[in-house]
């Protein structure tokens, strides 16, 4: 199985459980591996022949943009799942950082595996 990675999506999105969280926009920065036979885009050089990735990391700032998460561990679930979605990705390793959440912490980051 071959790698596509995206490193580094920013999405400004509402994201926390604190009151005060719930009504400004934070940012997350999220990393995907995903797992998938790249040999046919190898040999065509042709983008139908893989995962858009400017279209996959437009649909995860959309989902969780949306999705207004209490928890940096449902945020990453939703970036799981929104990989998936792709037909020809057949597993996931979505990883979701929020810096700034806990002051002398740099961040705090979930990382989830997934497959179909």
């Amino acid at each position: 199985m071959d790698q596509l990675k995206l490193n580094g999506i920013a999405v400004d999105c509402v994201i926390g459980d604190l009151p005060q969280e719930r009504v400004r926009e934070q940012r997350l920065r999220v990393d995907v591996a995903l797992s998938l036979d790249l040999a046919a885009a190898a040999a065509s050089d042709d983008l139908a022949d893989t995962v858009d990735y400017v279209s996959l990391a437009d649909q995860i700032r959309t989902s969780l943009r949306a999705a207004k998460c209490r928890l940096v561990e449902r945020a990453a679930e939703l970036v799981a799942q929104t990989c998936l979605a792709e037909p020809r990705v057949q597993r996931v390793v979505a990883s979701v950082r929020k810096a700034g959440c806990v002051p002398g912490l740099a961040s705090a980051e979930v990382v989830v595996e997934r497959c179909k």
